[in-house]
């Protein structure tokens, strides 16, 4: 059942991905050669068109393969000669793909068929949010319960505020609350803004540091009060939710960045199938519609990881991709397909490597361990 759901969820997050470049590409007349899920071995396919529809062995990300990327694959003539890269290269850009070269597209066109993937990704995410606030509701950052002795307790926190800012960014969900004291590894000082009788005050308080949990705590417990969402609430609160893990997601990537999270912070696939199987198991007695609401909340963090991670200014990444169209954009012309392609190849090098660390890592951690 894990790896059925693992396999499930991976696929519509990855293939909401792909069918955003997908199409955009057809809409603006670029062949599309191949679009699979997957990556290594083939294990089947359909041909259709213009396009092979495949899905491959391993289950790490998916392509949208365009006529003329990266490699220049250029469709043969009648005569069956390719036509000359350099002539290619050097060759207009028009609004109107005449051969179905992504590198005869316009820049923007270029543009928004990258930018398309991340788009549908976040987009994806946002569809899954409304869907589960409508059926979930949501959680307003109303404080619920203060622990005596606590650093909230001492900052005049009581049960009943809400708590409107945290450290100066706005808060509509309470896990907005528990997110911020989550990631305030060093315990530092937090600025916390609070709605108590329509009146707004804000206190300063410093987190204490749990020795059983070896984490700093504000002293808040019970979660925030639950809210029905309804009519135009549910958009409200499904751009919430859908912010939410935006905001998570960059928050701990910054962090990664900052050397404050550890190699065993960070998960792939076999770590992330650990958790959907280990999630199942403890809702899988409430019932199919638990079940199902709580793997379609998977779907959300991932695209919505997925689509961040996608924009990143990384070779091999969309974002990479889009910094040379940017840099086209300005210089006014591109840069040589052939030297852009070996940045991309060197990119998704190192992305094989970190990905195979990774797996080590998660095997160390969920089978071996």
């Amino acid at each position: 059942m894990t790896i059925i759901l693992f396999l499930l969820i991976f696929s519509i997050v990855v293939l909401s991905h792909e069918f955003g470049h997908f199409i955009l590409a057809k809409k603006n007349g670029v062949h599309v050669i191949e679009f699979s899920i997957g990556m290594g071995p083939m294990l089947l396919h359909i041909d259709h068109g213009e396009t092979r529809y495949a899905i491959r062995l391993l289950p790490f990300g998916g392509a949208c393969m365009f006529e003329g990327m990266d490699e220049l694959e250029e469709k043969q003539e009648n005569t069956g000669a390719a036509k000359d890269e350099q002539a290619l290269a050097a060759a207009p850009r028009e609004k109107d793909v005449q051969d179905g070269s992504f590198l005869h597209a316009g820049i923007w066109t270029r543009i928004a068929i990258i930018f398309a993937g991340p788009f549908f990704n976040l987009l994806l995410g946002f569809v899954i949010a409304l869907i589960l606030v409508g059926f979930s509701g949501s959680d307003l950052p109303v404080v619920q319960k203060v622990m005596t002795g606590s650093a909230a307790q001492e900052a005049g926190i009581k049960a009943g505020d809400t708590i409107k800012k945290v450290n100066g960014e706005s808060t509509h969900l309470y896990r907005e609350v528990s997110l911020a004291s989550a990631l305030n590894t060093k315990g530092t000082a937090m600025s916390i803004v609070l709605e108590r009788n329509g009146k707004q005050t804000t206190v300063v308080l410093t987190p204490k540091y749990s020795t059983a949990d070896k984490r700093y705590y504000l002293g808040l417990s019970g979660g925030g009060k639950y809210i029905k969402c309804t009519g135009l609430g549910i958009f409200q609160y499904g751009y919430y939710e859908t912010e939410y893990v935006f905001r998570a997601t960059i928050k701990s990537l910054q962090m990664l960045v900052m050397g404050q999270l550890n190699k065993n912070d960070v998960s792939g696939p076999i770590g992330i199938a650990h958790y959907v199987g280990q999630t199942y198991n403890e809702v899988k007695d409430y019932g199919l519609p638990t079940i199902v609401l709580t793997m379609m909340n998977f779907v959300l963090i991932l695209s919505v990881n997925l689509g961040i991670m996608n924009l990143l200014p990384l070779p091999a990444l969309d974002g990479g991709r889009l910094v040379f169209l940017l840099v086209e954009l300005i210089r006014g012309k591109p840069v040589p397909p052939e030297k852009e392609g070996l940045v991309h190849f060197a990119g998704f090098i190192l992305f094989f490597l970190l990905m195979i660390f990774i797996m080590y890592n998660d095997i160390m951690n969920y089978i071996i361990k």
